[in-house]
């Protein structure tokens, strides 16, 4: 078997394709089919979170942090969906461990639509100002999954954001679509999240208890995974 290769693209970007946060994806992923070696994988690349697609075809995939497996999962999902397209693989629904998550991409970007309570929960702090939310220390050694929000302009739905996951080893996110799907169901509007450095994701409710999140994404480069993980892949 042919050794899999890894695509690092960049998710949520701003319209300069600038920002947006790292992610992998390995489209063979059944390559590398034991949990742990997926588990050192990701922790080796040490992006917020690493994709083995399990079957292009069918988009069944997984999705790893540097030190847990998530069942669902935001800028992962909509990398994927954008990612698959450009290789040609038309798909209307991805398959991660929590279920079935509707999908559509275009040569800019990608959208899913996810029920907010399959997302890792987060702990939704709204501050007064943006420059609140900008000031801020990046909290350690905790646990909890912390979106610091506030209104940058509430008339135009736009918001502030960052968002802290110590715990599965992303201290501070760039770009988070779990938090967004559940900050989008918590404000029950669309809005626009600047989040980490100038991210940009969208969001909307949309029918029963979903959530619709958007946002661009561009490719940075493909390598052979050995080339990034070769530690992880030989003693795994």
């Amino acid at each position: 078997m042919a050794e899999p290769t890894l695509h690092v693209l960049r998710v949520f970007t701003d319209e300069r394709g600038q920002h947006g946060n790292p992610l992998g994806v390995v489209l063979d992923g059944a390559a590398i089919p034991e949990p742990e070696r997926r588990q050192a994988v990701a922790a080796e690349l040490g992006y917020a979170e690493t994709v083995f697609v399990d079957d292009a075809a069918t988009a069944r995939l997984r999705i790893y942090t540097p030190s847990v497996e998530l069942r669902l999962a935001g800028h992962p999902l909509v990398g994927t969906s954008w990612l698959l397209r450009r290789e040609g693989i038309r798909t209307r629904t991805l398959r991660p461990p929590a279920g079935e998550v509707p999908t559509g991409a275009d040569a800019d970007g990608a959208w899913i639509e996810a029920d907010p309570a399959d997302a890792p929960p987060f702990v939704l702090i709204e501050h007064a100002t943006a420059e609140d939310v900008d000031g801020l220390a990046v909290p350690r050694g905790t646990d909890v999954h912390l979106d610091a929000w506030a209104w940058q302009d509430e008339d135009a739905g736009l918001v502030r954001s960052r968002v802290f996951a110590d715990g599965v080893g992303v201290p501070e996110d760039e770009a988070t679509g779990a938090a967004a799907l559940r900050l989008v169901a918590e404000l029950d509007r669309a809005v626009t999240i600047r989040q980490g450095r100038g991210s940009i994701i969208t969001g909307e409710p949309v029918a029963g208890s979903r959530v619709r999140i958007a946002g661009r994404v561009v490719l940075d480069e493909v390598v052979p995974i050995r080339q990034r993980a070769g530690t992880a892949l030989a003693t795994a």
